[in-house]
């Protein structure tokens, strides 16, 4: 369990050191108070500091890796994870894994990594009033994926414009969409819009 003493004028200035140090909530730590704060004789001999021992108990870090960890075990998939908390993002690379078990935590268009990723999500966010998302990667697929697809729009939006015929996409997820929505809306031609129920909801670009 991680921890850290800290000693301050007041019990609650030691706390908020205490957080900042750990890069936690305070809804992810409890609180020992090792000594109150006193003023003294007239306010200055013998005065003394809080002292506070700030310990984590709700840690989005060890509960990531932990969960992980054990995906790995059971999908019978080797790999390491290297793992950062900025504020209300926790972000997560998998890495030293195999091309085979690349592919199988992958899946096919990301659709395993995603799922894993919205899991992780839900195990680190139950029961906590501060939402953290989870960014979850492996070896910069996501970011690989996203030049793709920003190559494919492009591909198919000059499609559209030359056949001047509307051009339908294969299934993407709400992600993958923004991105193609996102990489055309610049573009004088074109427009984009999605259509179908999900699983099957498909971009289409068609010419103004």
């Amino acid at each position: 369990m991680r921890y850290v003493i800290k000693q301050s004028g007041t019990v609650e200035d030691a706390i908020n050191e205490a957080l900042l140090e750990l890069e936690v909530s305070r809804e992810d730590v409890e609180v020992e108070i090792i000594e109150e704060a006193s003023r003294g004789l007239f306010g200055l001999i013998g005065s003394k500091e809080a002292i506070v021992k700030v310990m984590v108990v709700n840690d989005a870090v060890h509960i990531a890796k932990e969960f992980l960890d054990n995906v790995f075990f059971y999908m019978s998939v080797s790999a390491d994870t290297e793992i950062s908390k900025d504020d209300d993002v926790l972000r997560i690379d998998i890495t030293n894994v195999n091309p085979s078990d690349k592919g199988i935590i992958i899946g096919k268009r990301g659709n395993t990594l995603d799922a894993i990723q919205y899991l992780l999500s839900l195990t680190i966010n139950k029961d906590r009033d501060d939402y953290i998302r989870v960014a979850l990667d492996i070896e910069d697929y996501r970011k690989k994926r996203e030049e793709t697809l920003v190559r494919l729009a492009e591909r198919m939006a000059d499609k559209a414009r030359k056949s001047r015929r509307p051009v339908k996409l294969e299934p993407m997820n709400p992600y993958e969409r923004r991105i193609i929505h996102s990489a055309l809306q610049d573009f004088e031609e074109v427009t984009t819009y999605s259509e179908g129920s999900e699983p099957y909801r498909r971009v289409v670009i068609q010419v103004k």
